[in-house]
């Protein structure tokens, strides 16, 4: 619960000018909580005393403003936007534990709905070759299972399993990753923020990121393999993979006018 320090509070009424849900008032020039919330946390952010605390967070967390590094430039981050490219081929690097940690944390900072914060973030990089396994036997169980009745929207992982059979270097699915990033939302939208912010600081870290649809399905319909996620009863929502691009690209790429209307 929101908790108000009165010996801090000067009784500016930011807070409860800004709370959206309208929990707190102010009362004999000090500002008074009236019912609970859902945490949102724009009632720490804005008050210009630090009275404002939530005890369910972690507060040493919490972060000062400071306009010098809280501004973007405008022109390098749309030249930015403009220059990330969908990385299909990877050094055969590590990442380190240290840069995963800033994604997680762009990850965790994004808005969600209601303030739910039900992202689940599973980072795979040590286990890789297990999930792969895991990956691949489910495949081919399916194949087996539905021979030439299988779904046409199943097709495409049979066309990915046979030629990695043919050649286990022609890792289609997996594009030689060395990472591969799950989030769970029962949220959409969420967890698609979510991987666009963790995306924009991969970028930052000289980090290469391509979103996996095909691997986000499959992984999706395989709970024994969720069960080892320890997602099970989540739902995946986006999968990422990550790492050191192979290739760098010399210039941005051309984009169809936009679809745009102005009234």
């Amino acid at each position: 619960m929101v908790t108000i320090n009165e010996e801090k509070c000067i009784g500016c009424g930011l807070c409860a000018a800004d709370c959206s849900v309208g929990s707190i008032m102010i009362k004999d020039k000090k500002a008074v909580i009236k019912n609970d919330c859902f945490h949102c946390g724009h009632c720490v952010a804005i008050c210009p005393s630090g009275a404002v605390s939530i005890p369910e967070y972690d507060m040493d967390d919490v972060e000062e403003y400071e306009k010098e590094s809280f501004c973007l430039e405008p022109e390098k981050l749309l030249h930015s936007i403009k220059f990330r490219r969908s990385v299909r081929s990877y050094k055969p690097v590590k990442v380190q534990r240290e840069e995963l940690e800033k994604l997680l944390q762009a990850g965790r900072y994004t808005a969600t709905a209601k303030n739910n914060q039900d992202c689940c973030f599973v980072f795979v990089q040590n286990e890789l070759d297990r999930l792969k396994e895991m990956v691949w036997e489910y495949i081919d169980e399916m194949e087996k299972r539905e021979g030439r009745n299988i779904a046409r929207e199943l097709l495409p992982y049979v066309a990915f399993n046979r030629r990695r059979k043919k050649d286990p270097k022609d890792d289609y699915l997996f594009r030689n990753a060395p990472v591969v990033l799950f989030i769970t939302s029962d949220w959409p939208l969420d967890a698609g923020l979510a991987a666009q912010n963790i995306e924009n600081m991969a970028v930052s870290l000289g980090l290469g990121v391509l979103y996996n649809g095909y691997l986000a399905r499959i992984a999706e319909a395989n709970e024994e393999l969720k069960q080892w996620l320890d997602i099970k009863g989540k739902t995946i929502k986006a999968c990422m993979l990550l790492g050191y691009p192979e290739r760098i690209y010399a210039r941005t790429a051309p984009r169809k006018e936009a679809n745009v209307i102005w009234k």
